[in-house]
């Protein structure tokens, strides 16, 4: 599909640099939240904020691990035990250790991030592993992964009330990746926040559903 961003090539790659770029851009924006702001609710989840970490980090290991294997898996996860610390909380297999407090916190989010990235940058365009949104390729999960990592971060920032606008290129990247039911023009930001049950844009309302297309197109 085309899109058109204004700075950006509409058929450019996501890469691994996107991934990295993004995860270091929030750990930074995360730092400057207070310690003692963890425990509130995460934007409109019903997870606290210390809970949308551990989730976020957890989203990104699984997804490095899913390309891990020599034979990665097609039709289903790389069994490692997901399990929730309290009702209602996120099934994780990453948990931080709280004793570490928010800094243990962040450091568990950038190790979880260079997984992914590292795994994106050293493993073949030819591979694919399962996702339940389609059997991807290494694009695929760094796109995937970059999507958890912004929007989450939205998530967070509005729960610790801290600014987040995140790179518009890298935005209208994993749009053009895996978004290709959406519209092509405005403002890539909002158009993702939209994308995935953030946000109203004019004329659209508010998502109650949504998915994204992870498949490749061979």
């Amino acid at each position: 599909m085309s899109r058109s961003t204004g700075t950006e090539s509409p058929q450019s790659a996501v890469a691994a640099d996107d991934l990295d770029r993004a995860v270091q851009l929030a750990v930074a924006v995360l730092r400057t939240a207070p310690p003692t702001a963890w425990d509130g609710k995460a934007g409109s989840l019903e997870w606290d904020c210390w809970e949308t970490v551990e989730h976020l980090s957890d989203d990104l290991f699984a997804y490095a691990a899913q390309l891990g294997p020599r034979r990665p898996p097609l039709g289903g996860n790389v069994p490692f035990v997901w399990q929730s610390r309290r009702p209602g909380g996120p099934p994780n297999a990453v948990h931080a250790d709280r004793a570490a407090g928010p800094a243990g916190l962040l450091q568990v989010l950038e190790a979880s991030g260079a997984l992914l990235v590292a795994m994106v940058r050293t493993t073949s365009p030819r591979v694919r592993a399962h996702h339940v949104f389609g059997v991807s390729d290494p694009e695929g999960f760094a796109a995937m992964g970059t999507v958890e990592t912004l929007v989450h971060t939205h998530d967070l920032a509005e729960g610790l009330q801290l600014s987040w606008n995140p790179p518009a290129d890298v935005c209208a990247r994993v749009l053009a990746r895996l978004f290709p039911d959406v519209p092509e023009d405005g403002d890539p930001w909002q158009t993702l926040l939209w994308a995935t049950g953030r946000t109203e844009l004019p004329g659209r309302p508010r998502r109650t559903t949504w998915r994204w297309y992870g498949g490749v197109q061979e």
